[in-house]
């Protein structure tokens, strides 16, 4: 476990320059004072390491010195290998690219792990789009990940949820989320999300802009989707449901599914039970319930009661006998 630390620590270091005590400790997963004796142990080894002080201080290797301790572990070769999205790749216009280096590592590797590592293709395999649905179409993608990758500012026209815009903005990173391409952009100093999908016309600016250095796009996207996925859910209802509707309700979203265990009650006589979900509106929860069926009753709110009525009167209407 040292060893293994050890190295990660040093490939930290000659891979990202500078570092602080802390943020090495977060990458490693272990405590700040572990990390000052695994720096005591590299410079003990002849590792050419050292701290500066102050507040922007942190530790870096001598300019110019590098290991050569670079080898993979068969378990890290087929990680490589699992993480090769052909997909997306092929998206990125980086197809052919993609199999030359999965033929590249697959021949840098020792004989016995070449089968190992090769196995991983043929018993995994990765589809990030969800059941019933088609990719959603990315016409631009590539000239986005161009800009992105070059550090190019972009025009584009995008469709926002009320209205057609003109949007310039600085592309810090692309994100694939459930089949849909989305960038991740600055406008002055905040980033926002846009949707590929949503995209009329887009043009690659010849303006450079300088990436923040501290942009973490996986933490960015990590607190954005949870942002957002509270900030949808605007109101409560308190439902009675069957077995079949707590089942029911629980591929909603995951959202609804956590409230649905953490607010379940104890069954009545007839195995109902009661819940409260976050609803992001009377008229799109009254659109949702219809899927529960007679599985479930609304209870609260009285509007939401009261359009699950009305609509149960307009299909009793149109269902009943002539």
């Amino acid at each position: 476990m040292l060893a293994s630390r050890l190295l990660s620590l040093l490939m930290l270091l000659q891979s990202r320059g500078r570092l602080s005590a802390p943020a090495l400790a977060r990458q490693l997963e272990v405590s700040v004072r572990t990390i000052y004796r695994d720096i005591d142990s590299l410079s003990a080894a002849g590792v050419p390491v050292y701290g500066d002080p102050g507040r922007n201080g942190g530790y870096q290797l001598r300019d110019g010195w590098r290991t050569q301790l670079t080898g993979l572990t068969p378990s890290e070769a087929r990680a490589l290998f699992l993480t090769g999205l052909p997909g997306p790749a092929k998206a990125l216009g980086m197809g052919e690219a993609a199999a030359s280096a999965h033929l590249k590592l697959m021949a840098a590797l020792p004989g016995d792990w070449q089968a190992d590592a090769a196995r991983v293709g043929t018993r995994f395999h990765l589809d990030p789009v969800d059941w019933f649905r088609d990719a959603a179409p990315a016409d631009h993608l590539r000239e986005v990940a161009q800009a992105v990758w070059s550090e190019q500012r972009l025009r584009m026209r995008y469709e926002s949820w009320t209205e057609v815009v003109e949007r310039e903005i600085e592309p810090l990173g692309l994100v694939l989320k459930a089949g849909a391409w989305y960038v991740v952009g600055r406008r002055g100093r905040v980033a926002r999300t846009y949707k590929l999908s949503s995209m009329h016309e887009v043009r690659v600016l010849r303006q450079h802009f300088k990436r923040p250095r501290a942009f973490d796009l996986a933490a960015y996207w990590d607190d954005a989707t949870k942002a957002f996925e509270e900030s949808v859910y605007r109101d409560f209802a308190t439902l009675r449901a069957s077995a079949l509707g707590l089942k029911r309700l629980q591929g909603f979203s995951p959202v609804v599914a956590q409230a649905v265990r953490r607010s379940a009650d104890t069954p009545d006589a007839n195995g109902w039970v009661r819940v409260t979900v976050p609803i992001e509106s009377i008229e799109h929860a009254a659109r949702e319930m219809l899927r529960l069926g007679a599985e479930a009753e609304v209870m609260q709110p009285a509007e939401l009661r009261l359009q699950m009525r009305q609509q149960a009167a307009r299909m009793a209407a149109l269902y009943g006998a002539p």
